[in-house]
């Protein structure tokens, strides 16, 4: 019999139930330290869920490291039907090798419409971007795209990557990209201006780019691109005022103000450590 929903608060009683009858599964372990043997575990539970449409699953601060993640990305991937994906990862330690597993576990779930990732401090760097952009890249039914990666390693090459593979997602239109506190700076931005350029549907962008080293040369980039998407209707930018002088600043809401169908648009320039955690 197929279920419509089911929601878990425990590892055991997930494992010991009947994954193939799930359709929309919720499981909440954040808190729960079950490392990488718990994720082994998990991952092969999670795998014979092959009906799943929509996972929520949440696995913030549980001591997992790249062999945690790499078997819950191979579970992901044999999860087909996937349409809705929310996977928090937030504060654990899966580091590069851990992200390019998750990322090629992905890359078998081209059903995806909408998908959430909290990464937040997970010692991710360009490499392990550029697993995920693989896998990013193969899902080209994405609308919709969540990824909170701040406070990691993350520098100029991750973000052309993840640019790169953006693009490949033609039907994307609301991206929320939170990257506050890597290393991307000016060539970072040049990077990524150019691929929101070319997604040609996005229509709802956040970005926080705070804290990233980032000056007037890439900021003035970043708004000749976002001044060229032309479909753009709701617009949050959060970048640094310490680290951008204030004729670049009236410059890049002038550049973005001109776009016509801009409907809500939201450009901050902090001087003080400013950050709503979700993911």
């Amino acid at each position: 019999m197929i279920l419509q929903k089911k929601y878990f608060n425990n590892l055991q009683s997930f494992i010991y139930s009947s994954p193939l009858s799930y359709q929309v599964l919720h499981i909440n372990l954040s808190y729960k330290r079950i490392g990488d043997k718990g994720s082994s575990d998990l991952g092969s539970a999670l795998s014979k869920c092959t009906n799943l449409s929509t996972l929520t699953l949440n696995l913030f601060t549980n001591q997992i490291g790249a062999f945690g993640a790499s078997d819950i990305g191979s579970a992901l991937g044999k999860c087909t039907n996937l349409s809705i994906l929310t996977l928090t990862l937030s504060e654990n330690q899966i580091g590069d090798q851990g992200l390019s597993s998750l990322g090629s576990g992905l890359s078998n779930c081209t059903n995806l419409s909408n998908l959430t990732l909290g990464l937040r401090e997970n010692q991710i760097g360009d490499q392990g971007i550029l697993g995920l952009g693989y896998g990013l890249g193969k899902c080209t039914n994405l609308s919709n795209i969540s990824l909170y990666l701040e406070d990691n390693k993350i520098g100029t090459i991750g973000l052309s990557c993840l640019g790169s593979a953006l693009v490949n997602c033609t039907n994307l239109q609301n991206l929320i990209l939170n990257l506050y506190a890597n290393f991307i700076g000016d060539q970072g931005i040049s990077g990524l201006s150019p691929a929101l350029v070319n997604c040609t549907n996005l229509t709802n962008l956040t970005l926080n780019l705070q804290w990233n080293q980032i000056g007037p040369i890439g900021t003035l980039d970043l708004g000749s691109a976002l001044q060229k998407c032309t479909n753009l209707l709701y617009l949050i930018l959060e970048l640094n005022e310490i680290e951008i002088n204030q004729a670049s600043q009236l410059i890049v809401k002038s550049k973005c103000f001109k776009s016509k169908r801009l409907v809500v648009s939201k450009i901050d320039f902090f001087n003080h450590f400013d950050i709503n955690y979700y993911f």
